[in-house]
């Protein structure tokens, strides 16, 4: 059996589907290309971060895009998969379920985190050595990875997704569950205007547009 799967959670980043949130400052080019860096990004990281088995796990199924037709020539030993049907509690479980068949832990991460580096990842599989299950929560209430040594469906099943209060009912579902967890420092995910402060320095030049200021209904939470 091998120690560590990393999955990397990835939306194919076709303008006016992905990052649409960003739309409002960026254009929808703009969001698009943003979520393509962090996309290629997060692969990067996690390839660096010597993993066993990387795999880059996709949505919608069978999606072939350019940015994941070079991450293919790229990483060549990276396995490709779709997340299949389910809301995300159901795609996360199964991903990881299945990883963990062959491995003794697993990571699972988005792509909307650049903190997210590969010294994170890490220090969250060596984490895993001590805990059932590690987290890396996100500045707004969620969480930007979770890794597991087993199964855990409790976690996952019947979570009420995109709110402010997805890590805290974890932490009460991991206790209920009699689990071991790690936390480790918290970043910030990239979903609204106002997360673009926390892009590393000059990522938005090199996307070739520069944000406009957000609407007074603009708001940082989903």
């Amino acid at each position: 059996m091998k120690d560590l799967a990393i999955i990397v959670f990835a939306k194919a980043p076709v303008p006016g589907q992905a990052k649409t949130r960003l739309a409002e400052a960026l254009g929808a080019d703009g969001a698009a290309a943003l979520a393509e860096r962090m996309l290629l990004h997060a692969v990067a990281q996690a390839a660096a971060a010597g993993a066993d088995t990387l795999e880059l796990c996709v949505t919608p199924d069978g999606a072939v895009h350019p940015a994941f037709v070079e991450l293919g020539r790229v990483h060549s030993t990276m396995a490709f998969s779709g997340q299949g049907a389910g809301d995300l509690g159901e795609r996360m479980a199964r991903a990881l379920e299945r990883a963990l068949r062959s491995h003794r832990t697993a990571l699972l991460m988005g792509t909307d985190a650049p903190a997210l580096d590969a010294a994170v990842l890490r220090q969250a599989a060596a984490a895993l050595a001590a805990h059932d299950a590690v987290f890396v929560p996100a500045l707004d209430g969620g969480y930007a990875l979770v890794g597991l040594a087993r199964p855990a469906p409790a976690l996952f099943a019947g979570m009420t997704w995109s709110t402010p209060q997805v890590m805290q009912h974890t932490r009460e579902r991991a206790a209920g569950a009699g689990l071991r967890i790690a936390e480790l420092k918290p970043v910030a995910d990239i979903d609204v205007p106002q997360d673009l402060v926390h892009l590393p320095p000059g990522w938005l030049p090199s996307l070739g547009t520069r944000p406009s200021a957000p609407s007074r209904g603009a708001t940082a939470l989903p």
